[in-house]
């Protein structure tokens, strides 16, 4: 089974955005950020990722990726 991968520092960089900009406008901690960004994380709430997407002005698919297995 392939996994799910977050892409959230290509946006970030796209948007000149730092992680503690993000964190501010996302109001979750740039340590919980910082998991996410890092694909440190097994789960996310859609509530955040809504508001990552709010605050990133983009697509739920923009930062979301499936990968395959290889």
């Amino acid at each position: 089974m392939g996994k799910i991968v977050l892409r959230l520092d290509r946006i970030m960089v796209e948007r000149k955005m730092s992680l503690n900009e993000l964190a501010d406008r996302v109001g979750i901690s740039n340590v919980n950020l910082s998991k996410i960004k890092n694909n440190k994380v097994t789960a996310i709430r859609f509530g955040t990722l809504a508001a990552i997407c709010e605050a990133l002005e983009c697509e739920v698919g923009d930062i979301l990726e499936y990968q395959k297995d290889k």
